[in-house]
This record gives C-alpha cells, structure tokens and sequence, in this order.
C-alpha cells in the first residue's frame, strides 16, 4: 500500500461550548476557540440544496485531515471548526492509514 503525503494547507480552528447549569437541566453556552488555530487539510465530499420554507439552504460535507495529537485526539463531536469563514458541525474522526499519524475529522457545513 502507497501512502501519500497529506498536504496541509488551511488553517482550521475547534470550537467548544461550555456546559452551564441552568437549574433544569445542563444547556450549551455559545462556541468559544479550543486551543490555537492549527493546520489542516480538507476536502469537500458532497454537496446538496435544498428548498424548504420558502428559501433554498445548501449543505456542504468536507473532510479534513489534521496531524494526531493529544488535542486533536481530543476532539469530539459535539464540537465545531471553522475554516475559511465556514464554520462546520463535526460529524466524527477516525484514525487515517498508515502509523496513526493523521486524523480524518468528518464534517457538515450549512451554507446560506
């Protein structure tokens, strides 16, 4: 098996939203910068449009690539990343190919 060499080239920032009492129950706070902006690799999946309620939503699924760390690691699906202006929900990581040394963070994204 030939692996290739994974080009980083964007600069990707995790997002994470405190957990607050609120008397009834754990809510999410807003979004809030996990760690620094690191590099990262991405590539878009698929893409879809759709028309609902009178206006057309478009959704973009993109893959990124990241360097495994501890932080990286870290990350769980209930966070975010932004990349570009773009910020996306994440769907799930995995391990890549090869001796563990890239993760593979699945993502959606709305845009308007």
């Amino acid at each position: 098996m030939v692996l290739t060499a994974v080009k980083l080239d964007r600069r990707v920032q995790f997002l994470r939203s405190e957990l607050i009492d609120d008397g009834y129950g754990n809510t999410h706070g807003e979004f809030v910068a996990l760690g620094s902006p690191i590099y990262a690799g991405r590539r878009d999946v698929t893409d879809a449009e759709k028309f609902a309620s009178g206006r057309t939503e478009a959704t973009l699924d993109t893959r990124f690539t990241v360097r495994s760390s501890p932080f990286t690691r870290s990350i769980k699906p209930w966070d975010r990343l932004t990349c570009e202006g773009l910020e996306f929900d994440i769907i799930g990581t995995k391990q890549t190919e090869g001796r563990q040394a890239f993760l593979e963070i699945s993502c959606k994204a709305l845009v308007t």
